[in-house]
């Protein structure tokens, strides 16, 4: 079992194989908790600016966000049971249970039945060795239940609006809508950060000078036109 996390170049080069439709396999480390030495397959990764839990793996009927500290690359082999060519020339079929080196990922998969030396009595095959482990991992299931993702609210000022978006982990809450300059400036009011609050009034006074020199101009438009109307009317 790696103690080991992803490195960058093994992040990149998952990513690359997910986007070509593949599922590269993962083993958990120390850092994942109880599922650790647990084979799992890669399906998705997701923005690493939004959340440190970026890579999505398919553990069991669950599809579950993790750091890469939490997985490594699996070793070739990783997940599979030991074949038939492993036993000794001329031993009988299946007379102990094969035994992986690893616990195996068993949620969604159903172990093979075992095999038993002909004229063997049913009542004495193994059956029974394997279920410790299904129960092993089951129980570490809700152990390792990731908590929910973090919310990011974001106040923006672009182009001379002001907008709040959220999102929690990747998936968006609300799209960035516009809000009114003052909503903007109570907001950054509960953000007790030096510089922040100059910052906005700083952007809300530059506004408010180019607006009432628009007015300025428009009132003078205003009056050039009233009087060119008071200049007809004399002449009709």
């Amino acid at each position: 079992m790696s103690g080991q996390g992803l490195s960058t170049e093994e992040v990149a080069g998952i990513r690359e194989a997910v986007a070509a439709g593949r599922k590269p396999k993962v083993v958990f480390t120390a850092s994942a908790g109880q599922i650790a030495g647990q084979v799992g397959q890669v399906v998705a990764l997701t923005d690493p600016e939004v959340s440190d839990e970026f890579v999505v793996v398919r553990f069991g009927r669950d599809e579950l966000p993790f750091s890469p500290v939490d997985v490594a690359v699996a070793p070739r082999g990783a997940g599979r049971r030991g074949s038939s060519a492993e036993r000794s020339a001329g031993e009988p079929l299946a007379a102990e249970p094969v035994v992986s080196p690893e616990p195996e990922f068993v949620l969604d998969t159903p172990p093979p039945p075992p095999s038993r030396a002909v004229g063997e009595d049913s009542s004495a095959r193994p059956v029974e060795s394997a279920k410790p482990a299904r129960r092993a991992v089951k129980s570490a299931k809700p152990a390792k239940a990731k908590g929910s993702a973090g919310l990011t609210v974001t106040l923006a000022y672009a182009e001379g609006e002001w907008t709040v978006a959220a999102q929690q982990g990747a998936k968006v809450l609300a799209k960035p809508y516009v809000v009114k300059p003052a909503e903007a400036l109570r907001m950054v009011g509960l953000v007790d950060v030096s510089g922040v609050q100059e910052a906005v009034e700083q952007i809300l006074a530059a506004e408010r000078a180019q607006a009432e020199q628009q007015a300025e101009q428009l009132r003078s438009e205003l009056a050039e036109v009233e009087a060119r109307l008071a200049e007809l009317r004399e002449a009709g």
